[in-house]
């Protein structure tokens, strides 16, 4: 595993299922797209969730505060950037922005937590807060 990138960017493209009939992305496609650039960070830092999950463990998100700012449209090329916040031996939280061109269309700060296959809280592994700068 390799240290987590402080600042990943990720490119989507939109696509006309991700748009409403006027042709803007529908809001909930935002949490897609954020959602796939965190998994590409924590993935290029070589977290491997599958054997986390064979070993009982996940991630889970447990809260999103989100504003829209502009909107993005069909066939659009964005970037998603993410930043590490705040790590605690409990959760961390993502900072993450869409982008057209450098212009943020979207922001969203993202409380990550582990938690066991039942749902219980547990500790991050080391393994994974030895991985923030």
């Amino acid at each position: 595993m390799t240290a987590i990138d402080p600042r990943h960017v990720w490119p989507i493209r939109v696509y006309y299922e991700d748009v409403d009939l006027a042709g803007i992305v529908y809001y909930a496609n935002y949490l897609k797209f954020i959602e796939r650039a965190r998994s590409e960070m924590v993935r290029a830092a070589g977290v491997d969730q599958d054997a986390m999950r064979s070993a009982g463990l996940v991630f889970a998100v447990s809260r999103v505060e989100a504003d829209y700012l502009r909107p993005a449209r069909y066939d659009d090329t964005l970037q998603v950037e993410t930043t590490m916040g705040d790590v605690t031996a409990a959760r961390f939280v993502m900072k993450q922005t869409v982008m057209r061109d450098g212009r943020p269309l979207f922001r969203a700060t993202v409380t990550i937590v582990c938690m066991d296959l039942s749902g219980r809280p547990r500790r991050l592994p080391a393994e994974i807060t030895d991985l923030v700068p």
